[in-house]
């Protein structure tokens, strides 16, 4: 079939070229004319491994094409992915949807015939209900329908995601649209991929309501973990030992600096704002958030309270920006709370990530703190005459860091792990100040 993708983001270009691997004809749509050059011209908008693979056998075989122009990609579709931006609004605190209905109108304003149009963008409860409205009003005598099919996609390993999923989750208006989502997905339904069909407003709430238990875990694991430090236990055994009850699991229960991201911060906000619309406010899920961003300021301390007492005139090295590793996205990561913070207290920064350098200049550059903050091209020059090492982020150069060698740059061996990836007892066996989360 035809499928149109509105938006190269994470989503967008991910769903487009694997739905494109699957056989499907699909053109990817995308205002930014920069970034459809880009990948005309071979290359990736960003960075997510195994994309790039994905991309050049789909556009060799005539599968996947990219283009500005929505007119000419909608002809002859049967189906619109919609995956804009849904960015959180800076005064309500809710997903901002405009980019969702300005795609919609457009979209209603270009076609020739009905199409399925598909929400694969996170959106809250009842946005399937106005797309349709839109579409119906502007196009009265077209029957177009809706569709709720939200991922799951974790950067680093969308494309995986995405080929392997643990289950499809499709919110669908009528038998025609199940017809079309099980075209779409004939090729992983013909393989047992899980697929379950619902409502559209379901479907729209099972997104959130997953996002939002995952933080969930993340923050309980991180409060287990100053548990830990408190009484004397070890957060890593604590958590094998929750992780082996079924019930509970060991995924998404590593304690570290908080979560950020692309999908935690805004959906678990959104949240609270469904839930409060339906008369019912989660307490629950405010507490995660509360407690993610006193996390983030509390590891800023932890790092000062590991170099004496005081940072100020210190030189820290910072390894590792990103909210996580294997990308390149700096939304909401902790290092965007904890560099500002221990400037503040008087430090001097010297910070590297192996793939987020760039993203990180934009995000943490400006006048009153550029004197404090030297970005570094390797581990090397960021811990060479550096009085403290602090890892952000779990890439895995520093899980393999040669403590020998770095023994020989730093100029105090102060060394905060706040991604629990060395062996501790072997950095205090080399002389090292060595400081965890919750061991």
């Amino acid at each position: 079939m035809k499928l149109v993708v509105i938006g190269t983001g994470y989503v967008g270009l991910v769903s487009g070229a694997c739905f494109a691997d699957m056989g499907h004809n699909v053109v990817c749509v995308d205002k930014v004319a920069s970034k459809i050059k880009t990948l005309e011209d071979g290359g990736i908008p960003i960075y997510e491994p195994g994309l790039d693979e994905v991309v050049l056998r789909n556009r060799k075989a005539g599968r996947l094409l990219f283009t500005t122009s929505l007119k000419d990609a909608l002809k002859d579709a049967q189906a619109v992915l919609l995956a804009v931006g849904t960015p959180t609004d800076e005064l309500s605190g809710r997903a901002d949807l405009k980019y969702v209905f300005a795609a919609t109108k457009e979209v209603a304003e270009n076609i020739e015939k009905p199409v399925v149009v598909i929400t694969k963008s996170t959106v809250p409860v009842g946005t399937g209900a106005k797309v349709l409205e839109i579409l119906h009003k502007t196009r009265p005598e077209l029957l177009c329908e809706v569709a709720s099919n939200p991922e799951f996609l974790r950067e680093g390993s969308a494309v995986q995601d995405f080929m392997k999923p643990d289950r499809v989750i499709i919110g669908a208006q009528s038998e025609h649209t199940k017809n079309i989502m099980q075209m779409l997905y004939s090729k992983m339904i013909g393989e047992g991929t899980p697929v379950l069909f619902t409502n559209i407003a379901t479907a729209e709430l099972i997104k959130y309501a997953s996002n939002a238990f995952l933080a969930m875990k993340i923050a309980y694991a991180n409060e287990v973990a100053d548990i830990c430090e408190g009484v004397g236990a070890d957060v890593d055994l604590v958590i094998k030992g929750m992780g082996m009850d079924g019930r509970i699991g060991n995924k998404y229960m590593q304690p570290g600096p908080g979560y950020g991201g692309s999908c935690f911060p805004k959906d678990t906000m959104a949240l609270t704002h469904i839930a409060t619309d339906a008369g019912h406010p989660t307490k629950i899920i405010e507490a995660v958030i509360n407690a993610n961003d006193l996390r983030k300021e509390n590891m800023a301390k932890k790092v000062i309270s590991a170099c004496g007492g005081s940072v100020k005139g210190k030189e820290i090295a910072v390894l590792g920006l990103t909210f996580k590793a294997n990308t390149d996205d700096m939304r909401y990561s902790p290092s965007l709370v904890i560099i500002p913070e221990l400037i503040k207290a008087g430090a001097k920064i010297r910070a590297f990530d192996p793939v987020g350098m760039e993203e990180a200049k934009k995000e943490l550059c400006n006048s009153e703190r550029d004197d404090n903050l030297q970005f570094c091209s390797s581990t090397n020059e960021a811990l060479k005459n550096s009085d403290a090492a602090v890892i952000l982020t779990e890439w895995q150069e520093f899980k393999e860091l040669d403590l020998m060698a770095a023994k020989k740059l730093l100029r105090e061996l102060v060394l905060v792990d706040l991604r629990n990836l060395l062996d501790g007892n072997k950095a205090v066996s080399l002389g090292y100040k060595y400081v965890s989360i919750g061991r």
